[in-house]
Formats: structure tokens, sequence, C-alpha cells
């Protein structure tokens, strides 16, 4: 129940090539004067409005290779992973049940609406990467769905029921930083919270075995840092997700530069393609 990578990675393996991306002008990161470090404890939470839409904005890079996550409440397609449909701002699976708790939920603060109709064949594709009774006509229906603001809360609040509230709770209790709790977020986002190998809980278990979060006495660098090499193993256990650069090229300049509060201006790469927030 996850969501993985879009459209770019999967056709950029296909093509043996990386996509142009169409980002905002990046900068180049600078090796000197690294952002000063600030603690954990002063840190801002990643549940700060602000830093929240940097999350999203960071996490679209990567997933939908723009930075207007906004836009995303509409997208649709099959990039086949083997989990079916990937849709909306955080990527919910016909084939993973994120996306039929969804339109459940959307049907039950809006009966009537566009979606409901699919949801006998959402729950017979679940687990699959089937699209039988979900063709022709669902990913119209789903961009005119998106036109209605009480789906687009839909997705808001699964997303934070799912991933993003999880992630940053399961982050503070650890004595992370808002950097620690977005790094938290973006492999849940992924490889979501089940019980197999390369889910969330068992990254961070294995994280937990070479290094102690803050919370019991670790070095934040320390710990955020053997959690990425965990996730990196994650990744590469599926072709798919083989490209770590958006560990490699974002997550672990960040955490070099000591920058606990993920503050602005950020600069980084996500399969070669340059990003900048200021």
């Amino acid at each position: 129940m996850f969501a993985p990578h879009r459209r770019n990675l999967i056709l950029a393996t296909l093509l043996g090539t990386s996509l142009v991306a169409l980002p905002v002008t990046a900068q180049a990161v600078s090796s000197s004067a690294p952002s000063p470090q600030v603690s954990a404890a002063a840190a801002t939470g990643l549940d700060d409005p602000v830093k929240k839409d940097i999350a999203m904005q960071i996490v679209s890079s990567a997933e939908n290779s723009s930075l207007d996550w906004k836009a995303q409440y509409k997208y649709i397609e099959d990039i086949k992973d083997g989990r079916g449909y990937t849709a909306g701002i955080i990527g919910f699976c016909s084939g993973t049940g994120d996306m039929l708790d969804l339109v459940e939920y959307y049907s039950r603060v809006k009966p009537g609406n566009v979606l409901e109709k699919y949801l006998p064949a959402l729950r017979k594709v679940n687990g699959t990467p089937s699209h039988k009774g979900l063709d022709p006509n669902f990913t119209k229906d789903w961009a005119k769905a998106a036109q209605d603001s009480a789906f687009r809360k839909a997705q808001d609040h699964e997303r934070d029921r799912v991933y993003f509230d999880p992630a940053v709770k399961q982050g503070k209790a650890d004595g992370l930083g808002t950097l620690g709790q977005f790094i938290y977020y973006d492999a849940i986002v992924m490889h979501g919270d089940g019980s197999d190998s390369t889910s969330f809980r068992n990254i961070r278990k294995r994280a937990l075995a070479k290094a102690k979060p803050p919370a019991q006495g670790g070095d934040e660098k320390t710990y955020l840092n053997a959690f990425l090499d965990a996730r990196v193993w994650a990744m590469k256990q599926e072709e798919a997700h083989s490209d770590t650069s958006r560990v490699d090229t974002a997550q672990r300049v960040w955490v070099r530069k000591g920058n606990v509060n993920l503050d602005t201006p950020l600069d980084w790469k996500v399969y070669g393609d340059p990003y900048h927030i200021g």
C-alpha cells in the first residue's frame, strides 16, 4: 500500500536515458559556507505548513519531475510496475489498496461521486495489476473527480493518514529534526509500512542495528546516514526503484550540510535534473 516512483523513472529505464524535466531554474549547491548546524530540538516540524509544502515539492520532483505537486491531483497512469494504476498527489495505486481506501473515503464524504461506481472493481483488482472493471473510463473519471474540491481534500486526508502523519510522528519520537522527518516521509511514500523486508519499518529496523537515533542518545547525522544506507539497500531490491538519486543527490546532500531544519534555499538533483527552492 504505497506510492511507487513515477513515469519519469519507468520511461528512463525503457529509453535508456534520463528524461528532461521541467523544474524551476536550478542553482548549483555551494560546497562552501554550509548551512549552520541547528539542534533537532530547535527544528521546526515537518507538519509546519511551510515545511509540509516544501516536502510535497521535493517528493513531486522525484515522483513527477515537477515541483508543482498541486497539479498532480488529476495525474493517473499505469507505469507498468505491477501495481495497476498509479494516481494522485502521492501515487495511490489500484493494486496496493490505498486507492481503494481513498475512493471509499471520498464516497463517504460525498456519496454519488463519479468514482463511486468503480468501488466493486477496485476491490476485485486490489493486490493485482489488473484494470478489469476500470477501463475504459476510469482515467477520465479520475481527472474529472480531481476538479472536485472534496476529492482533492480526500487525497490530502489519505496522504496524511497513511503516509505523512505516521512518518512525522515516528520522526519526532526518534528525536529527529525536520530533515529526518522528511527522510522518513519520503521512505514511507515509496516503500509503505507493511511487513515486507523493504517496508519503512524494516528500513528503520536495519538502521537501528547500525546507529542510535537522537532520542536514544545517538548522533543525528550518523543515524540519518545509517537510515539512508538502509533505504538505498531497499530501493535496489526492486528494479523500478534502483535509481537512488533521490537519496544520493538530495537527502544525503542536506544531511552532509547539517540542514536538519530543511531550511531554504534548497538545491538538489533527481535523475540528473536540477531543482531549487529559494
